[in-house]
């Protein structure tokens, strides 16, 4: 019951075949019309067009529409889809620990720099610091008493050192003893040990003053860790720490984000990369149909391993906050200009491999393919590179004729 179909399938698919590739071999083989007894009139006008055109219809010439086309310079831009980022965020976090004893604010709120966010009660580390205030007093003040000290040890070296060479020249001229020389000489030692020991003394009230010095410097540091600023101008991501709640060191006290200027991210092809280049005008589009412009501040050295495209990063004024963090993003870089043709986009066809490309007629009025890129899609048409700077581009019949054979072009101008 199903052999009929799908042999009327079979005849249909080969009368098409014949009549689309096979036409120059089918019109070979009709017989050639009759020559008329007596010569017709010759056509003038119309009547002669539309005569040549039956007569290359008789020939098995294909008709096409042909649409002449000249370069013209365009701008390349390369278009990217994206993200916007806020320029600086950072999560501030408590260092010590302690209860919050400062208002909680609310998030969206406006904050500038060195603003205080949290404050943590002191509680015992301001007696901790006059503590360690004290010790540093203590330690200072023993500074001079150790000088004098080491004062005395010095003149009580000096002595020492008199008595024992007036004692040695006595013994030499023979109005002394050995005994007085030695005695002498003891008095000498424990004299240059006196003035050692001071020394220490001195040293050691120095290395007391740089601790308690070192005390106080942690004691401040600790108080300090108290309260916590706001790093930069900006708005806050979520509230600050309720009043009375606990920090711990690490815990969240809040976080701020810098909206202005802010950062759209996009990634580019390892085709296109070197087409951008740092400070190049950038435009974008948000999802929301905001559109800034700005220019690009960063282009990634290193391809992401994933995907193989670069960063990029454009830098945009946001002075009224209008773009917030994580909106998606169309962003458009200028780019070098470069010659391209402005066609319909019904106009490309495939070749036998799977190149995209046009089909151009050439002087002998013969089908030539050309493979093209596109550079931009655009609600008249499509531009693209690849055909020479003139060429008269097959619109209108491109799916019916093959590389190489003749056609009957008939012209039109661009955007009739």
């Amino acid at each position: 019951m199903r052999l009929f179909p799908v042999l009327i399938a079979i005849l249909v698919a080969a009368t098409i075949y014949a009549f689309v590739f096979e036409r120059e071999r089918l019109t070979a083989m009709l017989p050639a019309p009759s020559s008329p007894s007596a010569p017709a009139a010759e056509p003038d006008g119309e009547e002669a067009g539309a005569a040549g055109a039956e007569g290359a219809q008789e020939q098995g010439i294909m008709r096409v529409v042909v649409q002449r086309s000249e370069a013209r310079e365009v701008d390349s831009a390369v278009v990217l889809r994206g993200r916007t980022e806020a320029d600086r965020i950072v999560d501030l976090r408590a260092e010590t620990s302690g209860l919050v004893i400062s208002e909680p604010l609310p998030r969206g709120a406006s904050v500038e720099a060195e603003d205080v966010l949290c404050r943590l009660d002191p509680a015992a580390r301001r007696a901790a610091l006059d503590e360690a205030q004290a010790r540093l007093a203590e330690a200072q003040a023993r500074v001079p008493e150790a000088r004098a000290r080491l004062e005395e040890a010095r003149a009580a070296l000096e002595e020492a050192e008199i008595n024992y060479r007036a004692a040695t020249g006595l013994v030499e001229s023979g109005f002394a003893s050995e005994t007085r020389v030695a005695a002498t000489r003891a008095a000498l030692r424990a004299a240059e040990s006196g003035v050692e020991s001071a020394t220490s003394g001195l040293e050691s009230a120095r290395a007391n003053i740089e601790s308690a010095r070192a005390g106080v410097t942690a004691a401040q540091e600790e108080i300090d860790r108290l309260t916590i600023h706001a790093p930069f101008g900006g708005v806050l991501e979520t509230e600050t720490a309720e009043l009375g709640s606990l920090l711990q060191p690490g815990a969240l006290c809040a976080t701020v984000l810098r909206l202005d200027p802010i950062m759209l991210v996009g990634f580019v092809s390892e085709t296109d990369v070197a087409r951008v280049g740092q400070g190049a005008p950038a435009r974008a589009r948000t999802a929301s149909g905001q559109e800034v412009t700005g220019e690009v501040s960063f282009v990634s050295r290193s391809a992401d391993e994933t995907t193989r495209t670069f960063r990029v990063d454009v830098r945009v004024p946001n002075p009224d906050l209008a773009l917030r963090d994580g909106e998606t993003v169309e962003i458009t870089i200028a780019a070098e200009g470069r010659r391209a043709h402005l066609v319909p986009q019904s106009a490309l066809t495939l070749d036998d491999g799977g190149t995209l490309g046009l089909r151009l007629v050439d002087e002998e009025n013969r089908v030539r393919f050309v493979p093209v890129t596109l550079l931009r899609d655009t609600p008249s048409g499509v531009w693209l590179t690849g055909p020479p700077e003139r060429a008269d581009i097959i619109v209108i019949g491109q799916e019916y004729v093959r590389a190489g054979v003749p056609v009957d072009p008939s012209y039109r101008e661009l955007g009739q």
